[in-house]
C-alpha cells in the first residue's frame, strides 16, 4: 500500500512525533510506502521516506491549518493513496491517532464562554468533528482510557470505531544489565555527588508539564533536603520565565536547564526521582519511560498514564484537585525516604518485565493496514 502519514510539526524529542516515527517505520517494515506531509520537519528523514513540507504560511494558527489541509489536499487529488493517517485532527482521515485530549470538552469546561464566538475555536471544534461525527468513517487510534467517554460524550461516535492501543515505549528505554554503571558515569559527567539526590522533568512544554509547581515544590523542601536536591530541567521550550521564577524563589543555583536530546535513558538511570505535575497529560510517555528505568515518579492523576505508576507501585500520585501543598509534602517524603525509593524502583522493573508496555506500534499498524469493508 502507499501510505499518506500527515502531522503539523516533526522534531525529534516530541511525543506524537515519536509514536508516528515508529509507526509509521512499522509499516514500512511490512513492506509498505510511506509518505509524509508537514509544515515543519526537524531533523533526519529515514531512508524510504517521502517527506512533503507545506509552503503555507499565515498569522493565525487556525488560519495556517487550513491552508495546510487544502494544500494537502489538492496534492492527493493528484497523487492518491491507500490510506490516510493523521496525527492532528483534521477532515479527510482514514484512520486518526488520538494524541490529543477532547478539545470540544476543554472548550466548554475550561474556557469563558465568549471563547466559542472566535475564529480560533470555530476551527478546532470543526476539525474534531470531522473526526468524531457519527458519519465519519475516520478509524481512531486511542492511547488514553480517560478520553473516550468525552469523546462519545460531545459527539455520539460509534464505540466499534474506537481502537485502544497499548504503551509503545522504546525498549532501549529499559535498563540494561550495566545500569549501575551507566548510572555512576553520568554523575560523574554531570558533576553529581553521590550524596546529593538528582530529580528530573522532561517533556517538552514547561507549562502544560507543570514545571512552575515542580520548581515550588523544590523550593518547599527542609534546608538540609534542599542543599542537597537538583532539578535537571529537559525538553523544547523557553525557559526564560521558568529561570526567572527560579531565582525568585532562591534555587537557581540547584535547577539547570538542558535542551531536548536523544540521550534521555541516561537520564533515567543516573536520576533518583521523576517529577511530573503536569496540569493536563494525554498520556505521559515519559513516566512509562522513567518506570521501565526503574526511576520513581511523583506524577499528577490526571495524566493518562499515571494509574500504571499506581499499579506498579513504583511512585506517588497527587489527586485532583492540585494542591500545590500536597506535591510539596510528597516530594520531601520520597526525597527522604532512600529505602522507600529503592523499593518502588524494583516494583517498577519486576512491572516492566510482565506488562505490555511495548507494543503500540504493532497494534497501531495492524489498524492502518487492516482490510475495510
Amino acid at each position: 500500500m502507499q501510505l499518506a502519514f500527515i502531522l503539523y510539526k516533526y522534531f525529534p524529542f516530541g511525543g506524537l512525533q515519536r509514536d508516528f516515527m515508529r509507526i509509521a517505520l512499522e509499516c514500512q517494515r511490512r513492506g509498505h510506502a510511506i509518505r509524509v506531509y508537514a509544515m515543519i520537519w526537524e531533523g533526519d528523514v529515514p531512508d524510504g521516506f517521502d517527506v512533503l513540507i507545506a509552503p503555507v504560511k499565515a498569522v493565525f494558527n487556525h488560519t495556517r491549518n487550513e491552508r495546510f489541509t487544502a494544500w494537502v489536499e489538492a496534492d492527493l487529488a493528484k497523487r492518491p493513496v491507500d490510506r490516510v493517517v493523521g496525527f492532528n485532527k483534521m477532515p479527510g482521515l482514514d484512520v486518526y491517532y488520538a494524541a490529543d485530549p477532547c478539545f470540544e470538552d476543554k472548550a466548554q469546561t475550561l474556557r469563558n464562554p465568549i471563547y466559542r464566538r472566535w475564529g480560533r475555536y470555530k476551527h478546532f471544534a470543526e476539525y474534531e468533528r470531522a473526526v468524531f461525527d457519527p458519519r465519519s468513517k475516520t478509524e481512531i487510534l486511542m492511547i488514553s482510557e480517560v478520553q473516550q467517554p468525552l469523546f462519545v460524550k460531545h459527539y455520539a461516535t460509534p464505540a466499534e470505531r474506537f481502537h485502544l492501543l497499548p504503551p509503545g515505549i522504546d525498549q532501549d528505554r529499559r535498563a540494561p544489565s550495566d545500569a549501575a554503571g551507566v548510572r555512576r558515569a553520568f554523575r560523574e559527567e554531570f558533576e553529581v555527588a553521590d550524596d546529593e539526590l538528582l530529580l528530573v522533568q522532561i517533556g517538552s512544554g514547561f507549562k502544560t508539564k507543570g514545571l512552575d509547581r515542580s520548581l515550588r515544590a523544590v523550593a518547599s523542601l527542609p534546608r538540609e533536603l534542599k542543599k542537597r536536591t537538583r532539578l535537571f530541567v529537559i525538553g523544547q521550550d523557553d525557559p526564560k520565565s521558568f529561570q526567572l521564577q527560579a531565582k525568585t524563589l532562591g534555587i537557581s543555583s540547584h535547577v539547570v536547564f538542558l535542551k531536548g536530546r536523544s540521550d534521555i535513558p541516561r537520564f533515567l538511570l543516573g536520576a533518583d526521582l521523576l517529577i511530573h505535575p503536569a496540569y493536563n497529560e494525554n498520556t505521559g510517555t515519559v513516566l512509562l519511560e522513567a518506570l521501565v528505568a526503574g526511576l520513581p515518579v511523583l506524577v499528577t492523576d490526571v495524566c493518562g498514564y499515571a494509574h500504571y505508576i499506581a499499579d506498579a507501585n513504583c511512585g506517588l500520585v497527587v489527586s485532583s484537585p492540585f494542591d500545590q501543598a500536597e506535591l510539596d509534602r510528597l516530594l520531601a517524603e520520597m526525597l527522604a525516604d532512600d529505602e522507600h525509593r529503592g523499593k518502588w524502583a524494583i516494583n517498577a522493573l519486576a512491572y516492566a518485565d510482565q506488562a505490555d508496555l511495548y507494543s503500540m506500534p504493532e497494534r497501531a499498524a495492524d489498524v492502518i493496514l487492516a482490510e475495510r469493508s
